[in-house]
């Protein structure tokens, strides 16, 4: 593609490539289009082996030149993939192996026939639904965020031009002084969606406000909560929005230097951020008077080693520097003395992603989305016991019930929902009380938890509120960088008293001493790690008193999770004497007793077959008795 050189080039061709990619989806000539799902969770799934595999038989059955194949972003739906999309039909078929290419271009790119055993399946209707739309897991959905994931490919400028891309960088550069950009921002309310949610105009404001030869716009992609990867499938689905929203940040406060700080550990997110900068260099976008304006931008990328810690944007600062990423005090805040000293603004992935929505759509249309408080839409990492596992984006306001119960899919087994944790390490348990509230900032603080990066953990019946408590609290007892003493060691004491706790050592006084000593690291600690590290312990308390008291007064775990106060037990009255159990088990701790087994048929004793039992003393807990019985004879205690 030609150098871009001008806003009435660019503009030439924007509408070029959006008329290409609009003609390839709508199928004009006759044409069709396969799209291939190449997320992180579909290419360890063999997703780039099935794109070479379609291309294969497609080129095969001679159809080169009128079927197309292409890979995308993520499509979020990660318990249903690998997927497979075919245009103009809008066609999705999930869960796609190698073997089923073969039956996908025969009957249906051949034969025009949909390929019935490989469409979705609704765990609450049981019918097949052969469109992405139609699916309730996508229904209520609102894609800001996620715009073009799914759709474009993440390695081709051409596919983000002609769907939407720049389209926002080109009326901020001709038609907007920065502050109308920051004013346009906050009118939109959108707020950092990092974890704070701080309002991301007033962040452009302070920094826009500070006179200085030189300053930052940092995008902060150190995704580091347990099960939430809303980051990592944004910038492996559409880099280049983030990097316009970048751009458009700064602009309204003056940063001509931007930098990506993300994490190591995604390195399809960095390959693809990458490919998007040199071909941005490449046509102009990035660089000197960008479309023949007196804007200039450069991009960098730095790499994150999986510290947790440098999630905090000042921990994370230090790192860029090529300091050990800890946290400095605040004030003064970044956005006045940050990077290398100078003004610094933090935005995280999804905020920037969002930027070019509001300057391309208007603040009142981001605005029309949310709740009074927080407005446009929050991405979620929908994870745990739920059937419809992966990314949704939804409008702020939206409930827990429908979060769960509709675009989830319910629990599965029908199991009864528990709670759900919001906020990863730094959240908190909601409970079945909490199920009709509407999602934002405020509402989930309010009812001690936090919306965080957007991590969604569900948990049913089976899971124990003090194991879930503890998981959280030795996570950031690894995590923390150790600068301040109520965090570096207060955490560790909790975590101690935890599992006093889970292994029946605890006492009524330890739980006491838990809640005052949570109380010291919040009001205490120098950062926020520190100073949300015992949101989890604190809300399960709360929520959950009675299962913290039968740990430490009754010594048993209702959930029969924690492994020191649980056993596994063979029913005599249902054990077969099939000997399976005694096979699997590690330790050798299943023998046989003198009670004779349960007939496999009514009323045909077999001589010989004798019920078996654990020993209690040397069985080590791993379930694998449990877990391998095909007649259900083994329980928990």
């Amino acid at each position: 593609m030609e150098r871009i050189q001008s806003a009435t080039q660019l503009e030439s061709i924007i509408a070029e490539k959006s008329k290409v990619f609009s003609d390839k989806i709508q199928g004009v000539g006759g044409k069709r289009a396969v799209v291939v799902c190449g997320g992180t969770g579909c290419l360890a799934n063999d997703s780039l082996a099935i794109e070479e595999e379609l291309i294969k038989a497609i080129k095969e059955a001679g159809l080169q030149d009128k079927i197309s194949v292409n890979h995308v972003g993520c499509f979020g739906f990660c318990s249903q993939g690998p997927f497979v999309k075919i245009f103009p039909e809008d066609t999705l078929y999930r869960a796609v192996t190698l073997k089923d290419i073969k039956q996908i271009v025969e009957d249906d790119l051949i034969g025009g026939k949909i390929c019935e055993n490989l469409l979705y399946v609704d765990p609450v209707t049981h019918e097949k639904v052969a469109r992405q739309d139609d699916i309730n897991f996508y229904k209520k959905q609102v894609r800001i965020a996620l715009h073009g994931c799914s759709l474009i490919n993440p390695e081709d400028i051409e596919e983000a031009l002609g769907y939407d891309g720049f389209k926002a960088l080109k009326k901020v550069l001709t038609t907007m002084t920065p502050q109308q950009v920051i004013d346009e921002v906050l009118a939109s309310g959108l707020r950092g969606c990092g974890g704070g949610g701080f309002p991301t105009g007033r962040k452009w404001q302070f920094a826009a406000n500070v006179k200085a030869d030189q300053k930052y716009i940092v995008c902060n992609g150190d995704e580091g909560d347990p099960g939430a990867f809303m980051d990592r499938s944004i910038l492996e689905g559409n880099p280049f929005e983030v990097i316009e929203g970048m751009m458009i940040a700064g602009y309204a406060f003056g940063a001509s230097e931007g930098y990506f700080y993300v994490r190591a550990e995604y390195p399809v997110a960095v390959h693809r951020l990458q490919l998007a900068i040199q071909a941005m260099e490449q046509v102009g976008l990035l660089g000197d008077n960008i479309l023949g304006t007196d804007f200039s931008f450069r991009a960098h990328l730095r790499l994150g080693a999986g510290a947790f810690v440098c999630g905090e944007e000042t921990a994370l600062l230090n790192s860029i520097e090529g300091k050990r990423g800890m946290p400095r005090p605040r004030p003064p805040f970044p956005a006045i003395r940050g990077l290398w000293g100078k003004p610094t603004c933090v935005n995280n992935v999804e905020t920037l992603s969002q930027v070019p929505f509001i300057l391309r759509e208007g603040a009142a249309k981001f605005a029309s989305y949310g709740t009074e408080g927080s407005k446009g839409t929050k991405v979620f990492a929908l994870g745990g016991k739920i059937n419809n596992v992966g990314l949704v984006e939804v409008p702020m306001g939206t409930t827990l019930r429908t979060l769960i119960y509709e675009i989830g899919g319910g629990i599965p087994n029908n199991k009864k929902f528990k709670a759900i944790q919001t906020g990863g390490p730094s959240g908190g348990c909601l409970t079945e009380k909490d199920l009709d509230t509407p999602i934002d900032y405020d509402t989930l603080v309010a009812r001690g938890s936090m919306m965080g990066s957007g991590g969604a953990i569900v948990m049913d019946e089976d899971n124990c509120a003090v194991d879930v408590a503890h998981f959280y609290m030795e996570f950031i007892c690894d995590e923390s960088c150790g600068k301040c003493t109520p965090c570096r060691i207060g955490t560790k004491r909790l975590f101690e008293m935890l599992t006093q706790v889970t292994e029946g050592r605890g006492t009524l006084d330890t739980l006491a001493q838990m809640k005052e000593l949570a109380t010291v690291i919040k009001s205490g600690a120098l950062c926020a790690l520190g100073q949300t590290a015992a949101n989890p312990i604190l809300s399960t308390m709360n929520n959950f008193p009675e299962e913290y008291e039968a740990h430490v007064v009754d010594k048993k775990c209702p959930a029969h999770v924690c492994k020191k106060l649980m056993s596994y037990k063979i029913q005599p009255d249902r054990c077969v004497g099939c000997t399976l159990c005694a096979r699997n088990c590690p330790v050798s701790c299943i023998h046989m007793t003198q009670i004779p087994a349960k007939p496999m048929v009514p009323g045909k004793v077999i001589p010989g077959k004798f019920a078996h039992e654990i020993d209690q003393s040397k069985c080590i807990k791993c379930g694998s008795c449990m877990s391998g019985c095909r007649f259900g004879a083994i329980i928990k205690e």
